[in-house]
């Protein structure tokens, strides 16, 4: 029989492993939208490999800030979470038709972003229930 005890560290775990995730997840993006707002080289050559036009690099990068803001925003985090899958799902698929295999990478993102917001969210939770 389950304690109160272990049902609170249940709870503790999974906000942990939320705010794990979720500091891997707007890290790595929040990274990914500064060198494409910068125009670094590195953003330039990767898009222009993936068949995007050199003009396109800022933009991109500025719906990726601004996807993750709207992430990171309790209130709007589900919003930013839809978006954040879009993007990344436009990225997958660019991948996908050069047959490049990073393609799992952004499939990848994909996930742990969900991950962790139905780890952090209660109604995130109520929408997806994992049956036992």
């Amino acid at each position: 029989m389950e304690t109160r005890n272990e049902a609170t560290d249940v709870s503790r775990a999974s906000r942990w492993a939320a705010r794990t995730i979720s500091v891997v997840v707007v890290t790595f993006l929040a990274f990914d939208g500064a060198v494409k707002v910068l125009k670094l080289a590195p953003a330039i050559e990767g898009t222009v490999r993936i068949g995007f036009p050199e003009r396109l690099v800022r933009g991109l990068g500025l719906v990726d800030l601004a996807c993750l803001v709207l992430y990171v925003i309790p209130r709007t985090s589900v919003l930013g979470a839809i978006l954040l899958t879009g993007f990344l799902g436009g990225a997958t698929a660019a991948q996908a038709r050069l047959e490049n295999p990073w393609l799992l990478f952004s499939v990848m993102f994909g996930v742990l972003v969900w991950g962790a917001l139905f780890l952090r969210d209660h109604r995130v939770r109520a929408m997806i229930p994992l049956r036992e």
